[in-house]
């Protein structure tokens, strides 16, 4: 029985062109009896930790990579240059070194490279190859391409350059079969390559789908991203069925002479040996004054805090709340905060809280259950007194709590972007980032994609997606046992039937990437020494998702923009423009009513602002006094 191991795939998180779901990978790998799978989307690893657990979880071994688009010159260049634009290019991780510069060089591609994709070029190769196995792609890859073109001078000149590159035993001649008539033109070009170089073959397939019954889907969901229509043909460079993750017995077939290339397979794979670290925590630093650590440091400005609230009356002591009450609550969160090593995470959050109202930029009160620590009231990251209203610390930090603690800090709507590029700045730009998030095809909207994509009538598509409720979380599963309408339809068994077919396949797939709300991580060493950056516009994000930076052990800080606190900043700024009026008006009929000088939404904010407050809905049992 031959052995194969497939080192070239794409999940869903090669957007709307791959169509393996991360959980079902290693999964359809067990059942194909082979012990190990390689994750190799497009230009990014989005899914790349989503995917080591779920191959873990089924005893697959996991191998960490990318396809990386290639540059023809220098990667910073915007302008096509060169036949050969953008060819792609496998990279697999051997260890960790192999994912530290496979992260770096991807996290560059976007940053620095991005030019209708992200781009590496081959002064990053040359700089960040080692730990590192590279394959030269399919027949978009410059090697198969320069063949493709009848040019095996070009061919070999840059095989060898790649072999220089990554060594001997690192560089790969990739060879495939799907049916396609330029393989059948390239992969004996292939072949003699390799005879003449000693360049070793290897036999891949490159799959975006798991069985081949997906293949049609998977054509659908390319027509989604391309917005073709899929009765004009399939999409280009997807002509056959053949893209799906094939046993080892069908590649052997595939490549009856070539046994050597499918052991390839697995001799990289027994070679890859990298492990994502979870139970670690990578925690940022702030810089404290000279002759003080951070425990120390933190403790000066909470007792600093305490007598300054007590100085102002915002504590006040009674025979419910003495003042032991206090100092042994101070006594306590300190010792828990410097236990689970978080003085550094109040510094930082008390940093920038700070600054921001020292820029007058509205702040909130503080809320969740960060609200509950004496040590963030006194020092102001919160103006919520958890003695006085009996909050509970261990409910934020507890030595038993598996979860990163999390501050959520409120800033106005209009300036909270002031306050991340202060962070920025402060910490480095290389050591901030906001985070991603990922838009999925929900139930409805998976309805009208595909509906396009199979080129139905806006009112035949429509006349379904109005069947599916709009509640977030609703699956069209459910939806189809729950509604009768919907069900009649189903089973009817027409082209009705095919569209909801399709879109029960492909939804909760990855649509498209966007920046997360408020989440930002800062990171101790710089980004790319964790994980890799991609970018939206001109903005820096994670690849990974909050609950993946989580996971890692790094640090996220919620930075949210209320609308409500600009509402009320600019209520009491108008205010107090118009108060000299109202001193001064000497008939009732001369005061303006708030309404004609208070800004839009106003009135709505205060009056909710204040019924949430005195129901305690923030931890606090009446309105916050708001100074005019």
């Amino acid at each position: 029985m031959a052995e194969f191991v497939h080192l070239h795939l794409h999940s869903e998180y090669s957007l709307l062109d791959g169509a393996c779901r991360i959980k079902e990978i290693p999964r359809r790998a067990k059942e194909l009896g082979q012990t190990a799978v390689a994750l190799t989307d497009h230009g990014v690893m989005y899914g790349a930790v989503a995917f080591y657990k779920a191959c873990k979880a089924e005893g697959i071994k996991p191998i960490i990579g990318c396809e990386v688009y290639l540059a023809p010159g220098d990667r910073t260049e915007r302008m096509r240059t060169s036949a050969y634009f953008n060819t792609h290019l496998v990279l697999l991780c051997e260890n960790e070194i192999g994912y530290r510069n496979l992260i770096y060089m991807v996290s560059k591609s976007f940053i620095e490279g991005f030019y209708a994709k992200p781009r590496v070029d081959l002064s990053l190769l040359r700089e960040h190859h080692e730990g590192l196995i590279c394959l030269s792609g399919c027949l978009a890859g410059h090697v198969q391409e320069a063949l493709l073109h009848d040019d095996g001078a070009e061919a070999e000149r840059f095989a060898l350059e790649l072999q220089s590159i990554f060594g001997n035993d690192n560089f790969f001649l990739e060879i495939q079969d799907h049916g396609m008539e330029e393989q059948k033109k390239v992969n004996p070009a292939l072949i003699a390559l390799s005879r003449k170089t000693d360049i070793p073959l290897i036999a891949t397939n490159d799959a975006h789908y798991l069985t081949k019954a997906d293949a049609d889907a998977q054509a659908v969901l390319l027509c989604v991203q391309t917005g073709n229509v899929i009765t004009d043909g399939r999409p280009i460079g997807f002509e056959t069925d053949e893209y799906y993750m094939k046993s080892a017995d069908e590649m052997a077939m595939l490549f009856p002479e070539l046994p050597e290339a499918l052991t390839n397979t697995v001799r990289i794979a027994e070679r890859c040996n990298f492990d994502f670290v979870m139970d670690k925590t990578e925690l940022p630093v702030y810089t404290v004054p000279d002759g003080l650590t951070s425990k120390a440091y933190l403790k000066k400005l909470a007792y600093e805090g305490f007598e300054r609230r007590i100085a102002a009356g915002q504590i006040v002591f009674d025979e419910a709340h003495p003042k032991d009450a206090y100092t042994s609550r101070i006594l306590y969160e300190l010792l828990i905060i410097s236990k689970m090593g978080y003085d550094d995470y109040y510094l930082i959050v008390w940093d920038f809280i700070n600054w921001a109202k020292s820029k007058k930029i509205p702040v909130g009160p503080g809320r969740g259950s960060g609200a509950a620590s004496l040590v963030a009231y006194l020092i102001g990251i919160t103006d919520v007194d958890s003695i006085r209203h009996e909050l509970l610390f261990e409910r934020f930090l507890n030595p038993e709590r598996i979860s990163m603690p999390d501050f959520d800090t409120d800033f106005c709507y209009n300036r909270r972007d002031e306050v991340i590029r202060y962070v920025s700045e402060k910490y480095g730009s290389d050591h901030v980032s906001q985070i991603i998030t990922f838009g999925t095809m929900a139930a409805r909207a998976a309805i009208r994609d595909v509906g396009r994509a199979l080129g139905r009538s806006y009112s035949d598509i429509d006349r379904i997606a109005r069947l599916i409720p709009q509640k977030p979380g609703t699956k069209l599963a459910d939806v189809l046992e729950e509604s009768k309408e919907l069900k009649e339809i189903y089973n009817d068994k027409n082209e009705d039937h095919e569209l909801i077919d399709y879109a029960l396949k492909l939804e909760g797939m990855p649509r498209h990437a966007s920046v997360h709300a408020a989440g930002v991580v800062i990171t101790k060493e710089p980004l790319h020494h964790y994980l890799p950056l991609a970018t939206s516009g001109d903005t820096p994000i994670t690849q990974f998702d909050m609950d993946t930076v989580a996971a890692l052990g790094l640090l996220k800080f919620d930075f949210l923009a209320i609308r409500y606190l600009t509402i009320l900043s600019d209520a009491e700024r108008e205010v107090k423009k118009h108060t000299p009026i109202l001193r001064r008006s000497r008939f009732r009929r001369a005061i303006p009513r708030p309404s004609s000088f208070l800004p839009k939404g106003a009135l709505t904010a205060c009056s909710s602002w204040s019924r949430r407050a005195s129901s305690g809905y923030w931890g606090i049992s009446a309105p916050p006094r708001w100074r005019m």
